[in-house]
């Protein structure tokens, strides 16, 4: 059975969306996407059945990843039961997330930037516009929680 990893941001179209796809990639760069179900959704209700924001689209693009298809969906209190890790962009996200799920769940919450050994959160690009940031981010974040299931990949 795949290892299922839901990542998670405010609206799902930026951040999480990046995660969900940039680890796709790299599980997939690495013969492993077999061993993975990977998904994304939101906090909020803002963006639901939006698709991916452009210019987050046109980041991964311009790494040839694809998120063709993605549109925003609301994390539900089952995503807590069904998935093994429920990994947020930033504090708020993670605070929300323990909101929004059972309990008995709670340990399986986690920031994106702790996989990387940094105590940080994932660059917002929505305030700031800055997708370079948000991308590089999310690149080291997932290339660190991969590792965790196999190390020196």
């Amino acid at each position: 059975m795949p290892y299922r990893i839901l990542f998670v941001c405010h609206g799902n179209i930026c951040r999480s969306p990046m995660a969900e796809f940039v680890f796709k990639h790299l599980a997939g760069q690495a013969g492993l996407s077999k061993q993975f179900e990977v998904a994304s959704a939101a906090t909020s209700t803002e963006e639901i059945g939006n698709p991916v924001y452009p210019p987050a689209r046109q980041k991964l693009a311009e790494h040839g990843i694809s998120c063709a298809g993605k549109v925003a969906r609301q994390l539900t209190i089952t995503d807590g039961d069904y998935y093994d890790l429920l990994i947020g962009m930033d504090e708020a996200n993670r605070r929300n997330i323990l909101r929004m799920i059972d309990s008995t769940n709670a340990s399986k919450v986690h920031l994106l930037m702790e996989f990387a050994g940094q105590d940080k959160e994932v660059a917002d690009p929505w305030y700031t516009g800055d997708f370079e940031a948000t991308w590089q981010d999310v690149l080291v974040g997932c290339r660190g929680l991969l590792n965790q299931f196999f190390p020196q990949r």
